[in-house]
Formats: C-alpha cells, sequence, structure tokens
C-alpha cells in the first residue's frame, strides 16, 4: 500500500460568499478552507496549519475598513511564523500594502481580484514555504555532533546559530554574541574568526570583566614610554595587536562609561592613540563582542551607550543555554569523562545509567562550564569502572522541563515538540541505538522508527 501525498493547505478568508467559491474552485491542486471572520480564520489555522493564506482586510465587522483584517493578520503570525500571508484590499491600497509587509505579510495584491495573478502569487508562496520547510528540517537534523569544527552539539537550536555564524562570518561586519556564561562565547568568536577573511591574522581576546577600570585603557589602546609611572617602553594594545585580524571584547558590558566613549571613536574612525601619544594609528580590525548582561536595560538606565551598541551590535547572535539544547547535556558529559578519565584516572570507563539520567534532568545553571567542572570532578572521585549519580553530587532533584514553552497553535504542535525532545534526550543517552531507545521511551522499535521518518530525525 502507497501512501497518497496530501494537497498542501490553502486558508482563504473572504467574508464575501461569491467570492469565496470563485476562489475555492480555482485552486485544484490545493486543499482549499474557508473562513469569513478573524475568530473563524484562527479555528481553521489551529485545526489545519495551512502554509499559506489569503486574507481579505475588510472582515467584519469593519467590512469597510481594515483593522479587523489587520488584527487577523497579526494574530495569524502570531500563532505560525512560518505562515505566508498574501493580503487583498480595495481600501488605501498602497498604505495598505506597506503596512501589511511591515507585520509580515509575504505579499499584496489589489481588488478586484485577478484569479490568474493570484494563482501566480499563491504557487510562489508554496514554493518558498517548501523551500524554507527543507531548510528547517535539514537544520534540525544537523551534520554529527561536532558543528563549526570545534562545538560539540546535536541539538538543532545550536545548529541554527551555528548556521548564522557561517553565514556572517565572510561579511566584514561586527557580531555581538549574548548568552550566559558558560555557553561557548568564546569558541563561537573564534569560529566567526576561522570562518572569515582574516583568518590568516591574529585573533586576540580580551576579558572586559576580568581587568580593572583603570588598567583596562591601556590594556584596549596601549601606552608611549614614560606616559605614567611604569611606563618603561612603548606597548600597543589589545586593539592594534589585532591589526588585520579579529579582536574579541569577552563581557564589553563591563567597560565603563569614559572608556566606552573612546571606543565608540575607534569604531568610527579607525584610528587610535596610545596613552601618552599623539600619533593617530590607523587599525583595520573585526569587532567580535559578547556579554551574559542585559544591554537593553544597562541603556536604559544610562550605563551603556545606545551608539556604541548600534557600532557593535550589527549582527547580533543569541546562544541558547545547556538547558535549552536538548540531549546536548549528556552528549557533552560522555565528551568529558572520556577525556577526563584519559588524563586523570584511566579506571573509569564510562558514565553509569543512573548518572546519565541525573544529568540528562539536572537545569545545568553554569551551563558547560559547570557540567565540565562536574565531570572532572566526578571522574577523579569515582571509586568504580563507571561515573554514577552519587559521584556527581547534583544538587537538589532532577529539576524542572527546560522545554516549557508556550506553543499556542494546537496539541498536534506541542505533541510534535514533546516528542522531538524526548527522541533526541533517548537516542543521545543510548548513544543511537534504536532498540535500547525505544525500551526507554517505552514503545517498540517500528513505532521509533515511524518516528524517526515522520520528524525527519536522523541516528
Amino acid at each position: 500500500m502507497t501512501d497518497t501525498p496530501e494537497l498542501p493547505v490553502l486558508l482563504i478568508i473572504e467574508d464575501d460568499e461569491g467570492l469565496q467559491r470563485q476562489l475555492k474552485w480555482a485552486y485544484e491542486g490545493y486543499r482549499v478552507i474557508v473562513a469569513s471572520d478573524r475568530t473563524s480564520a484562527i479555528e481553521q489555522l489551529r485545526a489545519h496549519e495551512p502554509a499559506v493564506v489569503t486574507l481579505d482586510l475588510g472582515l467584519p465587522p469593519d467590512p469597510d475598513g481594515t483593522a479587523e483584517g489587520f488584527a487577523t493578520l497579526t494574530e495569524i503570525l502570531a500563532l505560525k511564523p512560518d505562515t505566508k500571508v498574501i493580503v487583498a484590499s480595495g481600501h488605501g491600497a498602497r498604505e495598505s500594502a506597506l503596512k501589511a509587509i511591515a507585520l509580515g505579510a509575504y505579499d499584496f495584491y489589489r481588488k478586484p481580484v485577478d484569479i490568474d495573478e493570484l494563482g501566480l502569487i499563491v504557487a510562489r508562496a508554496f514554493h518558498l514555504q517548501a523551500i524554507e520547510r527543507e531548510n528547517r528540517l535539514l537544520e534540525e537534523q544537523g551534520g554529527g555532533d561536532t558543528i563549526l569544527g570545534s562545538l560539540l552539539s546535536a541539538a538543532p537550536e545550536m545548529t541554527k546559530v551555528a548556521r548564522t555564524i557561517e553565514r556572517v562570518a565572510g561579511a566584514d561586519v561586527s557580531v555581538m554574541l549574548l548568552g550566559a556564561s558558560g555557553t561557548g562565547k568564546e569558541l563561537l568568536a573564534r569560529a566567526v574568526h576561522e570562518l572569515s577573511p582574516r583568518a590568516r591574522r591574529e585573533f586576540v581576546a580580551i576579558n572586559c570583566a576580568a581587568i580593572p577600570e583603570n588598567l583596562l585603557e591601556a590594556e584596549l589602546f596601549g601606552y608611549e614610554r614614560g606616559a605614567f609611572t611604569g611606563a618603561v617602553k612603548t606597548t600597543p594594545g589589545k586593539i592594534e595587536l589585532a591589526q588585520g585580524g579579529t579582536l574579541f571584547l569577552d563581557e564589553v558590558g563591563d567597560i565603563p562609561l569614559p572608556l566606552q566613549v573612546k571606543l565608540l571613536r575607534f569604531l568610527q574612525e579607525r584610528v587610535i592613540e596610545r596613552i601618552g601619544g599623539r600619533t593617530p594609528i590607523a587599525v583595520d580590525t573585526r569587532i567580535v563582542c559578547a556579554t551574559h548582561q542585559d544591554l537593553d536595560a544597562m541603556q536604559a538606565d544610562g550605563r551603556f551607550r545606545e551608539d556604541l551598541y548600534y557600532r557593535l551590535a550589527e549582527i547580533v547572535v543569541k546562544i541558547p543555554s545547556l538547558a535549552e539544547r536538548p540531549g546536548d547535556s549528556v552528549l557533552l558529559a560522555r565528551h568529558f569523562a572520556t577525556r577526563y578519565a584519559r588524563e586523570l584516572n584511566p579506571r573509569v570507563q564510562g558514565l553509569a545509567p543512573d548518572a546519565l539520567a541525573a544529568i540528562d534532568f539536572y537545569p545545568w545553571p553554569g551551563n558547560v562550564r559547570e557540567l565540565e567542572n562536574r565531570l572532572k570532578r566526578a571522574v577523579i572521585m569515582a571509586d568504580g569502572k563507571m561515573v554514577g549519580a552519587a559521584d556527581l553530587d547534583l544538587p537538589g532533584a532532577k529539576g524542572t522541563d527546560p522545554d516549557e514553552r508556550d506553543i499556542a497553535l494546537n496539541l498536534r504542535a506541542v505533541r510534535e515538540v514533546a516528542d522531538r525532545r524526548a527522541i533526541r534526550q533517548a537516542l543521545t543517552r543510548t548513544e543511537n541505538n534504536i532498540s535500547s531507545a525505544a525500551k526507554l521511551l517505552g514503545i517498540s522499535r517500528p513505532t521509533l522508527y515511524d518516528l524517526l521518518k515522520q520528524y525527519h530525525l536522523q541516528t
């Protein structure tokens, strides 16, 4: 018995019954669903998850205006952001078109409807949506456990970060990495450098939080001989040393305000002066910075300059915490256990099942850095061949589920997220052994194979 492929779903939101019928019968290659107002449109969206929607802005109770149509557009994109919404209106077409596109609509057409023209727009929307869906599936499948050459991860959340890094590395723009301490910001900064045309030059890193305020300026900009007591020789700063390469400003949120002004001037003019110097020095370097702090809040209360932020944050990359990367804690734990057993305690051969369960459920507030420290200590302290849960000495109970997210579309979407998470964790804990993973999940091997195929997951 062969599977019959389902037709792609097209939702038509139109209150004119005659036009409803005309549009419905014009699309033979789609499964057409019809709605006449916002309430029924959202119900159909939840039930059928259409890839493409055509939306008349003139909906009741405001058929002569656009307010209800725009409210419907906003709600659709909030529930299912990847939906391609094609908006129609005869009211102030230009202004409506600009507003619709600004709100996230895919395209706009003006009434009266030309069926052939609209058909081409709909076909293009389905084609683009299919391409984007395929790209998302490829990102979720990933390309193995190692990404960007050095980061160990099998989570689609980190694969997405890696794809962003790969795309922006070649562009000579400033990159800001936002994430909690211990999430791998310096590794990602090095990846930006190594994938860029500047890879053959220096990668210079400075932790702005680790250097006292009165010394940070000298570290960044350098100083001339005799500039201050103890300046016995001319010393170039980190910015100057990064000529032609990449300067990584870690914990950039800790730079004091007076120094922020000087850094902003360098970013604007690409020229520095050493402390005690009078000669401008041109420096060509790319800036990558990182912080765990809330820079928006710091700007609001005057602790971080807004103009400096926009110079540094031409591209912003948000790094998920370890708790937001299902399966990665076990994957990393195995790596650290193997590494430290080889270096520190050759008797240890791996992680016991209770240790794997404890690692999987613990929320890891200290992220990868905390995980590495725990595993290093556990390997040293382990008496037997296997590291057990007691060796890890994790505080508290299993902790809360880190994947509790507000998924407001429908129950099917909620179940898919839960299924994907559970399958990834089971495969990671069993090292991709299908039989063991199925047993851990409480399902049969054929059922697990069906789920892997359904969700396009690889082992």
